[in-house]
């Protein structure tokens, strides 16, 4: 909900091409209403993903889905919604596996409950956002909403809150394989996306994807990938540097504050949530490809600075 402006259903982009077309080119670095999306789940293609423990110390790969047929959030019956939350709780409840968890409607929890897993970042918040709710996102709350968490708590979708589900794969600290593994985060990222749908696919129902806008979701700003790749990166000399909003320019890469998109970069010691800035017009990999490669550089220019060298040879081959 960047934008001020949100997509009802699968047609209206079409309804309203020449607003849609406008934003998307000026939210997605110039892509044309001629282009074409790519998509690679590919996760063995994935290089250098995992960092240095001691600068890195979360990574978390998130995008969204939606059901091709049903109202997005912002238009979505009561009895669309509901349908919505079926099909995600019918889907989860036949993993089996590294994927096996639990899905919990928000109506049956407690509110004391609710606030727990909030606090642990493995659950959304209720809209109060003047965007969120002026679009229609908080209608008849808690009611069709719910989430699934996997048993290592490695693997979060959230349904009917922005999109119809977010998928979300993380690690964290000392969870599976350390808080520093790209690797594993997209691998497992990769596997929930496609199990998701091959499960959905057996009951009839699919994603809405196009060839032009890739992967359709509520807010214009996620169409494409969906893909928000982003680590916790502890950046306190270079974050200073005169040239760091620059590279990050450069590298088509963004900085936020540790506690999500409204807080303030750096409040923490000097550690950053960085991640990629775009989602359309490149594919899965490509993306999580640069923002490795950034993240990468970013800590080798934090060992130069802590050593007390300059970085000027490694910003002058940043083109």
């Amino acid at each position: 909900m960047t934008v001020g402006c949100t997509l009802g259903d699968e047609e209206t982009y079409e309804t309203f091409k020449p607003l849609f077309d406008a934003v998307i080119e000026k939210r997605h670095n110039g892509y044309k209403a001629t282009d074409m999306h790519s998509k690679d789940l590919n996760w063995k293609g994935l290089e250098n993903g995992t960092f240095d423990k001691e600068y890195v110390r979360s990574c978390r790969i998130r995008t969204g889905r939606s059901i091709r047929g049903l109202g997005l959030p912002t238009s979505c019956t009561r009895a669309e919604r509901r349908e919505v939350e079926k099909i995600f709780k019918t889907v989860v409840s036949r993993w089996t596996g590294d994927l096996k968890g639990t899905y919990r409607s928000l109506g049956e929890m407690e509110e004391t409950e609710i606030e727990k897993w909030i606090s642990e970042h493995l659950l959304y918040d209720k809209p109060v956002s003047p965007l969120l709710i002026s679009s229609g996102m908080a209608r008849d709350w808690p009611d069709g909403r719910g989430f699934f968490v996997n048993e290592e708590k490695t693997l979060v979708i959230w349904v009917n809150e922005e999109d119809h589900c977010r998928i979300v794969s993380m690690q964290q600290g000392d969870q599976g394989t350390g808080g520093h593994d790209m690797v594993k985060v997209f691998e497992r990222f990769c596997t929930a996306i496609d199990a998701v749908e091959a499960e959905m696919k057996k009951d009839g129902y699919e994603y809405m994807y196009s060839s032009h806008l890739g992967y359709i979701l509520t807010c214009p700003s996620n169409l494409g990938t969906g893909i928000r790749c982003g680590c916790h990166v502890k950046l306190p000399l270079l974050s200073k540097h005169p040239k760091f909003d620059e590279l990050l320019a450069k590298l088509r890469l963004q900085k936020r504050g540790t506690g999500g998109v409204d807080t303030a970069s750096g409040a923490d010691d000097g550690w950053y949530d960085i991640s990629n800035s775009d989602r359309i017009g490149k594919s899965e990999l490509q993306l999580v490809q640069e923002a490795c490669d950034g993240i990468n550089l970013f800590v080798k220019m934090e060992k130069e600075l802590t050593a007390g060298n300059a970085i000027d040879d490694l910003l002058a081959n940043v083109n």
